[in-house]
């Protein structure tokens, strides 16, 4: 059955952003590979965490200036509380741009997808040591 992409949006502004954060992450704490991470092993405030991805999202896609913090260092810290493996990046990915397509389509919804892959590729690549 084909999607019906006439009730879909570009993403626009903050509503939008929190829209994709929060269907998101609840795709990421329901999920097999990932939920235990986030739930078990990080114990994830999603009060707080949720607003500050919002924030770290907006910055990405829209240019804000609204986030301070560094994504690289709090992966790094969690590789070494857990070691975080290819799949759970290939997951990641695969969630992210699954929730993006659900709700959303245009030039910043691809801008989304684009970011979101490069980033991951980034930390993938420094985290597990491989080159790019």
């Amino acid at each position: 059955m084909k999607k019906n992409t006439i009730l879909l949006k570009d993403i626009t502004c903050r509503t939008d952003i929190e829209t994709l954060v929060k269907a998101f992450y609840d795709k990421v704490k329901a999920d097999e590979t990932l939920g235990y991470i986030f739930n078990e092993i990080a114990q994830t405030n999603w009060e707080r965490h949720l607003p500050v991805m919002s924030d770290f999202w907006e910055n990405t896609i829209l240019f804000t200036g609204h986030y301070e913090g560094s994504p690289m260092d709090l992966h790094k810290h969690l590789h070494k509380v857990m070691p975080l493996e290819k799949e759970h990046f290939k997951k990641w990915n695969n969630l992210f741009i699954e929730t993006v397509d659900q709700f959303f389509i245009g030039e910043n919804a691809m801008t989304a997808k684009q970011r979101a892959l490069k980033i991951s590729a980034v930390l993938e690549a420094e985290i597990l040591k491989l080159k790019a």
